[in-house]
């Protein structure tokens, strides 16, 4: 038989208050350029469509050169096609539609992809890698997406060494040290919290050294102000990206197929960077 063992009330009392005391110190921010980024959020909204000369020409697919069937439409079709549907939430079939419609508006000749070719070529077609604003090192925040992207050695395929990485405490193990010894400069930077139940585990080498440094340091200091002496809370900048990325695009990835799904992931990011190019807030902590 179980029995259910109700807290003291003194224990309830102070369980309140210690929410009360969490709440009283949360930083509440406010937005400074507030006119300009409402324009850059009425500019999101704006769907005016346009295909320049070069767009144009290069909308169908030239010969290869190589034997057999040829290809109808280009990358650049095919890629306009599914940013289309991306944007829109739209399934294949009225992506075809809506793109049909687009070109009778802007009386252009061109053919357009049915929804069986933008299925096929989804899986295959080049999407632009994301541009680097700088060279060197990279630092990495990461948050779990819920996109329920199928498998992959994520940090193998950056292509640049690692000098920070934040995430939350869901990468909390063995593992993801290990992995970040493989991809991380000399003297990488790591910021993961360790759950509430972890305890040390001796000696140690390697980044896995940081962790029992911070197992140690919240022990004298608490969690809260580890985070901000480490800059663990830096991981709440991956943590509002994917939210953005829900909002604006959907909770879910509609391709099918592991390849298809990391195209469509890679668009959902280039449109994301185009609209917060349009502009974004700029927040300013506010005093009590």
């Amino acid at each position: 038989m179980l029995l259910e063992v109700q807290p003291p009330e003194t224990t309830k009392m102070a369980a309140r208050t210690k929410s009360k005391v969490t709440l009283k110190y949360k930083t509440k921010y406010r937005v400074r350029n507030w006119a300009a980024y409402e324009k850059s959020l009425c500019r999101r909204g704006d769907i005016t469509v346009w295909f320049d000369d070069d767009a144009v020409a290069s909308w169908n697919a030239g010969a290869s050169g190589l034997p057999g069937g040829q290809q109808e439409y280009s990358d650049l079709a095919i890629l306009t096609s599914l940013t289309l549907r991306s944007l829109f939430h739209l399934g294949l079939r009225q992506t075809e539609g809506f793109v049909a419609s687009l070109m009778r508006l802007m009386r252009l000749e061109l053919s357009v992809p049915d929804h069986t070719t933008l299925s096929r070529r989804g899986r295959t077609g080049d999407v632009p890698s994301l541009p680097r604003k700088a060279d060197g090192p990279i630092h990495l925040v990461i948050d779990s997406t819920g996109l329920k992207i199928v498998g992959g050695d994520l940090l193998g395929r950056l292509g640049a060494p690692v000098a920070s990485f934040r995430a939350d405490g869901a990468y909390d193990s063995r593992a993801v040290y290990a992995a970040l010894t493989a991809v991380g400069t000399p003297g990488i930077d790591i910021a993961i919290p360790p759950r509430r139940t972890a305890s040390s585990s001796g000696p140690s080498v390697g980044t896995w050294q940081q962790r029992e440094a911070a197992l140690l340091r919240i022990d004298e200091v608490g969690r809260r102000q580890w985070r901000k002496e480490s800059g663990a809370h830096q991981q709440a900048r991956a943590e509002n990206g994917m939210g953005r990325f829900k909002q604006i695009l959907g909770p879910r990835l509609r391709s099918r197929s592991e390849n298809g799904q990391r195209r469509e992931a890679m668009i959902g990011v280039h449109i994301l960077n185009r609209m917060t190019d349009l502009g974004m807030p700029e927040s300013e902590a506010m005093r009590n």
